[in-house]
């Protein structure tokens, strides 16, 4: 071993010995010294969100006074010149001496020296947000100004700061016999943050509802000069933000006017804890939207976690064992298959908890780790889900079957993914029902949707067959409103139709692989032929919707009947149209011969391809949403075409008056 080192000449390691590296060199960063030298480790960084933490962190310890039952009312006030002002009707601050620093005062040691405060046992606060002691001194680093007031024992202090450092004693300011709390006033550094990043009204109005919300007896006041509100910002001047109803009030007012599978949402609060001992509590509202767009926002308390941690965890643990448990209740085998991305896709819901001495990922406090938290969340979340599905078999039903549809899904698009996705211009595994066009690309193209393989025969006699295709379809397809995703991966007409369309349906679905330019649905111009319809375009508007959007979906029109007198034949499209030509073409001189078509199968291609399939002559309907009716058209295909039969009723009952010339 010595031999190995023995060639290492002492101080000439590297080339440029130890000279250069002695004690003199280490530096000690004292007081706030290393926030302000290194702020990413304290606040993420120096952008927007950095700068925005500063004022959460303000906002959680009037948070804090405010859980411990000692505040009821927190002002927010934001002015030009990037100006926060953040004041609570609490405590207050102590003001007096600090044991240990004897020449200094409680405030002045936590607005100066790191992880200090009140919150490292629960003799103060048994919950809050702020943990490390580094939240109000880290602020006081990273401003350039802090003036801090505190009201207590019906007297007023204040005292300045300037990055860090006190610009002056701690002054009485004279008798407050009728006002208590503590207020910060901060200026953030310009040096840190630059000159260009400022707070954002919206931003700090949202931090404001959130809380708000998180605490039903807080009141916060919200107060934003009005010349930092441009001209389209929805942010209020003034408001008082005051919930009763917690984070029910808050999933109440996100849901908004769209339909959920739970119109009640599962909301409540319980105890946490282990061995029967109490370890904390729990807040929750959940709701399942119906369009699946959602967001689950949690918080520890009332910090928000947008990266999740261990209670997030719990939850979701605890909805799949309850619903799962539904299921076999029930007597539903497939609830076995829902996972719980299943359930907690699309959910929007809040969760909060309050535990005494949170683990946290960072001092940003983005991600909870206390291990502890996901066993007593799944259980107390188990637990009450399963009392409220119980209490509401119809909702709950009707969340188990949505969760099932999704969970097939899910499995539908596990087996996509393991087929090669083909482009709209290469060769596909089409049907072999599918008379196809010549034409190499979709531009100009379409292809016909008949009932039938004898309406599909005159049809593929009487296309042209460059640019038109003919798929034919057996009798009524499946109504896709009413059957669950696996019964409709399963259908084999669906499935053609879907392979010739070649871009995939629900969310595999891509208009730009649509290889036709034009979707042409061709029924019989009959009852039998409007339900086919009917079907199809249900498919479309629930499988497609984005096809219908962009205009490519259309309606043949056949004719029903024919009418001839001597040498000359004209076509109707039904009983009204007919009765014109009457009174009009052939003006009742000499006899019309009528003939009724039983349906497309029964026409010659000659007269199917003059009258409905050829583009010079033919009469197509385009199918389209209008602007605005997007609402009225969801709840009438729901309605006609949903799961509920008695809604089909109603509707016949309110219209039944206005039929006429009923084909029976």
């Amino acid at each position: 071993m010595a031999d190995l080192f023995s060639s290492a000449k002492p101080g000439k390691a590297g080339g440029k010995g130890t000279s250069g590296y002695s004690a003199k060199d280490i530096e000690v960063l004292e007081g706030l010294e290393p926030v302000r030298r290194r702020p990413g480790m304290y606040i993420g960084g120096t952008d927007e969100a950095a700068m925005h933490h500063l004022a959460a962190e303000v906002i959680d310890n009037a948070m804090d006074e405010a859980i411990a039952g000692e505040a009821s009312r927190i002002e927010i006030a934001l002015v030009p010149g990037n100006w926060l002002t953040v004041r609570d009707n609490g405590r207050g601050i102590p003001v007096d001496p600090h044991p240990k620093f004897r020449n200094r005062s409680a405030l002045e040691v936590i607005l100066t020296t790191l992880h200090s405060g009140g919150k490292f046992s629960a003799k103060v606060y048994e919950t809050s947000g702020g943990l490390h002691g580094v939240g109000l001194s880290v602020v006081n680093a990273l401003a350039d100004t802090l003036e801090v007031e505190v009201a207590r024992e019906k007297k007023l202090w204040t005292q300045t700061y300037s990055r860090g450092k006190p610009k002056g004693k701690l002054k009485n300011a004279g008798a407050a016999p009728n006002r208590r709390g503590t207020t910060i006033r901060f200026h953030p550094d310009i040096e840190i943050f630059g000159k260009d990043v400022e707070f954002r009204p919206a931003r700090l109005y949202r931090m404001a509802r959130a809380k708000a919300h998180l605490h039903r007896g807080v009141e916060i006041v919200w107060n934003c000069d009005k010349a930092l509100l441009g001209p389209k910002d929805a942010t209020p001047e003034k408001a008082v933000l005051h919930f009763p109803g917690g984070l029910a009030d808050f999933i109440a007012e996100a849901l908004g006017d769209r339909r959920s599978f739970t119109p009640t949402p599962f909301a409540g609060e319980g105890k946490l804890g282990t061995n029967g001992e109490t370890a904390g509590r729990i807040e929750w509202a959940l709701t399942w939207p119906a369009d699946g767009e959602g967001q689950l926002d949690s918080y520890c308390n009332t910090v928000p976690t947008p990266q999740g941690g261990t209670h997030e965890a719990g939850l979701r643990t605890g909805l799949g064992r309850a619903i799962k448990a539904y299921g076999d209740l029930t007597g539903n085998r497939k609830a076995a298959q829902i996972t719980a991305d299943d359930v907690m896709e699309g959910v929007l819901g809040a969760l909060s908890i309050f535990i005494r001495d949170p683990q946290f990922q960072g001092q940003t406090k983005e991600k909870l780790a206390s291990s502890a938290v996901t066993r007593m969340v799944d259980a107390a979340i188990k637990d009450h889900f399963d009392h409220w599905l119980a209490a509401d078999p119809a909702t709950a039903d009707r969340l188990l079957e949505a969760l099932i549809e999704r969970a097939e899904e899910r499995a539908a698009r596990r087996r996509d993914k393991e087929q090669t996705r083909k482009s709209a211009t290469r060769k596909l595994r089409l049907p072999g029902k599918l008379a196809d066009c010549s034409e190499g690309t979709s531009e100009g193209t379409e292809i016909f949707l008949v009932e039938g393989d004898s309406a599909g025969g005159s049809a593929k006699q009487a296309r042209d067959r460059r640019i038109q295709a003919v798929l034919p379809l057996r009798g009524k397809i499946l109504n896709v409103a009413t059957a669950t995703t696996e019964k409709m991966h399963g259908n084999q007409e669906i499935n053609d139709l879907v392979q010739a369309l070649g871009c995939g349906a629900g969310t595999r679905f891509d208009l730009a692989r649509l290889r036709y330019e034009r979707v042409i649905i061709m029924t019989d111009a009959d009852v039998d032929g409007a339900h086919i319809a009917s079907l199809l375009i249900t498919f479309f508007y629930r499988e497609m919707p984005d096809l219908i959007a962009a205009g490519r979906l259309y309606l043949a029109v056949p004719p029903l009947y024919r009418l001839t007198q001597g040498g000359h034949s004209e076509y109707a499209r039904d009983d009204a149209h007919k009765d014109v030509l009457l009174k009009s073409t052939f003006n009742g001189r000499g006899k019309v011969e009528i003939s009724r078509f039983k349906g497309l199968g029964e026409m010659p291609p000659a007269q199917l391809k003059e009258t409905t399939m050829d583009p010079a002559r033919r009469i197509l309907l385009r199918i389209v949403i209008p602007d605005g009716a997007q609402k009225d058209t969801r709840k009438r295909v729901e309605s006609l075409m949903g799961r509920k039969p008695e809604l089909r009723l109603q509707f016949i009952q309110e219209h039944a008056r206005e039929a006429s010339d009923l084909d029976i």
